[in-house]
């Protein structure tokens, strides 16, 4: 916990305690950029299913996707909701080769978050598994590490 001095032109304040972001607050900023993401890939998905003329029956995949995708949005509206009852705010959200970089404020606290794209693939499938209602159990991952790879260069 830290403390800081408010300095105004006519008066000094008494200290104020800004709390730093807790663990559960830096979950939140973890699951919003996910959360993000993940609906990103399943609108594509979808649009991409629906123009590709490769499927004989392309309504049955673009559910199974769109159900997925409505989990997500309501997911990341509750998470929304939560941030704003943290006082938490995602500032700028970029991605590069190395992963994926957050900057976000919190009680008037400022930081960062980095994520690797090695990491962040990972749990992007484990939960897009789970919003599609596939099993999540990590054997099946591990044959699927190179769908992961794949994923990196559709988001």
């Amino acid at each position: 916990m830290a403390t800081t001095k408010i300095n105004t032109p006519n008066t000094l304040r008494k200290p104020a305690i800004i709390e730093d972001i807790t663990t559960e607050e830096l979950s939140l900023v973890r699951s919003y950029l996910l959360l993000t993401f993940i609906h990103k890939v399943f609108e594509r998905d979808c649009r991409v299913i629906s123009k590709s003329g490769l499927f004989k029956t392309p309504q049955l995949y673009m559910e199974l996707i769109s159900s997925g995708a409505k989990k997500t949005s309501l997911m990341l509206n509750e998470v929304t909701r939560e941030l704003t009852s943290h006082e938490l705010r995602i500032t700028t959200v970029r991605q590069d080769q190395n992963g994926v970089e957050a900057s976000y404020s919190c009680r008037g606290y400022k930081g960062e978050m980095n994520i690797l794209w090695p990491s962040f693939r990972k749990e992007m499938l484990l939960r897009m598994r789970a919003y599609l209602g596939l099993a999540t159990e990590l054997s099946i991952l591990s044959r699927e590490e190179s769908i992961t790879e794949q994923l990196a260069l559709s988001i």
